[in-house]
């Protein structure tokens, strides 16, 4: 009897040791293939069965989690969803996740593993962290500042602090709700279908996904380059530029705006935005010049990220002699994001140098425990510091008796340039107006917001829309909240 009792327990211990060894094989050497199984769907409810973490601006959450007590338990809320939809993007049951919502999904859903001391632990135990939070660099005022001006119009704003790269504002018009795409009921498929259908493309970043033909702003690098070459030396001095200026190799006449033009100097073409003059310029500078300068202050860079991708803005090295000189005063194949040419006038604002901006100031727990910061962003120099006090000088007479004068503050020092954008076959489309700008208060020791404004449909008569009386009230907005501003 003892025997047979002996052989059944060494066969529960056979079958036991089976059971362990099969558990071992399911749950660690094929958890991945299981894992990524689509038929298996505990990690989707994993992953809803506990609130999402927060975007912050200002120290409040413009994002929240909402109980539906279903299997998909909880799902993304958005506070003025419109207004912070092209920073935080959406969190979407059905569709995914885009922008800050996207890039720092590990911290918001708690996969990320420094959001616990022991993630190896976790690993083991397959216990799920809180969300953790994400705060952003945004200034409030200044988006909502930004988000009025546009009032619905097609068109961007960005805004940064020329010192630091922070990022200020970041809106794009119109826009949508990311809270209608949430969950998973059937309006949710309804709310996608028709924001996909929209010909105004609403979901679509226009402040970093989309380029413009940047215009007559682009002459600030046309100006940067020119002098950093050596072909300006006096700003005062004539530049022996015909108006209206042949195309070199062709039988078009460049023509400005404006009588006048013909032979200004550097610093009253600027103030009146004379094409033919920085046409001229960009020609004398050279492409290799021209190019160089225009990669120093951001444009062809392939890799930056806020920490979301940002559309490469351009400026095409190959072009002829004709084509380079549209393509000095911003037309042909240049084109810049909005965010693009913020960096440009910060750029100005900052001595020459652009700091790589950025759109999140640090990641915590849920606790408030710091798991990341965005530490110091790398300096690129985009000209030389000369050449960045001379433009400064420039930017500002243009804001004081030049074209950007709707830009002026009281109490503060505003430097701008204004840009009116042909597009379209034989340029039919409407113009675009752009105006970028920097602003110093009188108390400050230095510039503290650098803003770009772009107006796709401005709602006047075609020959009206300009940059200094479109975009610039809605930079002067901008700069105004900052200035004014205790965030």
């Amino acid at each position: 009897m003892t025997r047979y009792i002996r052989h059944a327990a060494v066969f529960c211990a056979l079958l036991l040791t089976a059971l362990l060894v099969n558990a071992v094989r399911l749950q660690v050497v094929e958890a991945r293939a299981h894992d990524e199984n689509p038929a298996n769907r505990r990690e989707n409810i994993a992953r809803y069965d506990r609130q999402r973490g927060d975007i912050l601006v200002g120290g409040r959450p413009v994002t929240g989690s909402r109980d539906t007590a279903e299997q998909l338990r909880y799902e993304r809320t958005y506070t003025d969803g419109p207004l912070y939809a092209p920073v935080t993007g959406f969190a979407s049951q059905e569709y995914g996740t885009t922008l800050l919502e996207h890039a720092e999904d590990g911290v918001l859903s708690g996969a990320d593993p420094l959001l616990t001391p022991f993630p190896l632990w976790n690993d083991f135990t397959r216990r799920h962290n809180p969300g953790g939070n994400v705060v952003t660099t945004l200034n409030g005022a200044a988006q909502r500042a930004a988000y009025r001006g546009l009032g619905g119009r097609k068109g961007a704003v960005a805004a940064v602090e020329p010192s630091t790269g922070r990022i200020l504002a970041l809106v794009s018009s119109p826009s949508y709700d990311p809270g209608a795409l949430s969950g998973n009921d059937p309006r949710v498929g309804r709310s996608w279908a028709r924001l996909n259908a929209d010909v105004d493309r609403p979901m679509l970043n226009r402040a970093v996904r989309q380029t413009y033909p940047p215009g007559s702003t682009f002459k600030v690098v046309t100006a940067a380059a020119a002098l950093d070459a050596g072909v300006v030396t006096d700003v005062d001095a004539p530049t022996d530029s015909p108006a209206p200026y042949r195309l070199p190799g062709t039988r078009t006449s460049l023509t400005n705006e404006s009588d006048g033009c013909a032979d200004l100097s550097l610093r009253e073409a600027f103030r009146w935005s004379c094409n033919t003059v920085f046409a001229k310029l960009g020609v004398d500078v050279g492409v290799g010049d021209m190019t160089a300068t225009a990669h120093a202050f951001g444009f062809n860079d392939h890799s930056l990220r806020i920490p979301f991708s940002v559309a490469r803005s351009t400026f095409d090295p190959t072009v002829d002699k004709a084509q380079l000189a549209l393509s000095s005063i911003g037309q042909y194949n240049t084109r810049a994001t909005p965010l693009q040419m913020a960096m440009v006038s910060a750029a100005v604002a900052n001595g020459g140098q652009i700091r790589t901006p950025y759109l999140v100031e640090r990641t915590t727990t849920d606790a408030g425990a710091i798991v990341a910061t965005a530490g110091s962003r790398p300096v690129r120099q985009a000209m030389q510091p000369s050449t960045a006090a001379r433009l400064k000088e420039l930017m500002a007479q243009v804001v004081t008796e030049g074209t950007g004068t709707n830009a002026a503050i009281a109490g503060a020092t505003v430097g701008g340039k204004t840009g009116t954008a042909q597009h379209g076959v034989g340029n039919a489309g409407t113009p675009y107006a752009w105006f970028v700008s920097w602003a110093q208060g009188d108390r400050d020791m230095e510039p503290k917001v650098a803003v770009a404004v772009v107006v796709e449909d401005a709602s006047t008569d075609r020959g009206d829309i300009t940059g200094g009386g479109v975009a610039a009230p809605i930079a002067r907005a901008v700069m105004e909240a900052v200035l004014n501003s205790k965030e």
